[in-house]
């Protein structure tokens, strides 16, 4: 049976077309949702980028001030240790251990230290005026105004207290003897000197009197030498 087409071939063609255009036009939509929801993604991870930039930013600008705070703590700390120590050395010129390990370098046998007081006083000032004519009291006035203020702290005296006891007093002689030709200590005086008995063991218990000499410069080999005999002596007691 012949089939015979009655649609023109014009129409048949412009259907055609017309159908491709309308299935490009889906394409084209298709693909321009497609870059705008890609564009709109891209941009919203780059708000959330920026939004994360600016917290770490902060972070980073909190920490930094952190550091400089800790810094300059640490700063302070520094000038305040290094103030302390120098306020250390102004009032102890010579160590306390250093001046112990000197008091137990000159132990007698036998002899054994019970209690040690360090005080700091100011010296005693003098009543007694010297009389004077103009000319010495114009050189006095001068020698004063040309001398160095001394700070207060470089005035002070260091008295010490000693107790201890020993076999005899001749044991307690000889260690004032010691102390007396010792670099660190001047004026060392007897203070008492009583006998004790414990379980029919009789000896003396001693107090001493002595003073921090004012000018004593010790070197760092001094004082390890002043601890290293200190350590023996204590060492050798036991």
């Amino acid at each position: 049976m012949l089939n015979i087409n009655f649609v023109p071939d014009d129409y048949i063609q412009s259907s055609e077309s017309h159908r491709a255009n309308l299935m490009y036009l889906v394409l084209f939509a298709v693909v321009m949702a497609a870059l705008g929801g890609s564009f709109m993604t891209i941009k919203i991870r780059q708000r959330g980028l920026d939004t994360k930039e600016r917290l770490v930013n902060t972070e980073l600008a909190h920490a930094q001030k952190a550091v400089e705070q800790f810094e300059e703590l640490q700063t302070k700390r520094k000038v305040m240790m290094r103030t302390a120590l120098t306020t250390a050395e102004l009032l102890e010129p010579v160590p306390r251990s250093v001046l112990l390990a000197s008091l137990t370098n000159n132990l007698p046998a036998g002899v054994s230290l019970l209690k040690l007081k360090l005080v700091q006083k100011e010296p005693k000032k003098t009543n007694r005026v010297p009389t004077a004519n103009k000319y010495q009291k114009a050189q006095a006035d001068k020698a004063a105004a040309a001398q160095t203020p001394v700070s207060r702290e470089k005035l002070l005296e260091t008295h010490i207290d000693i107790e201890g006891i020993a076999p005899s007093d001749r044991q307690v002689a000889t260690y004032i003897e010691s102390l007396s030709s010792s670099s660190l200590l001047n004026n060392v005086a007897l203070v008492e000197s009583k006998e004790h008995k414990v379980e029919d063991t009789a000896y003396r218990r001693f107090k001493l009197t002595a003073m921090l000499r004012k000018d004593v410069h010790l070197s760092k080999e001094d004082i390890e030498r002043i601890r290293a005999r200190g350590e023996n002596t204590v060492r050798s007691s036991f």
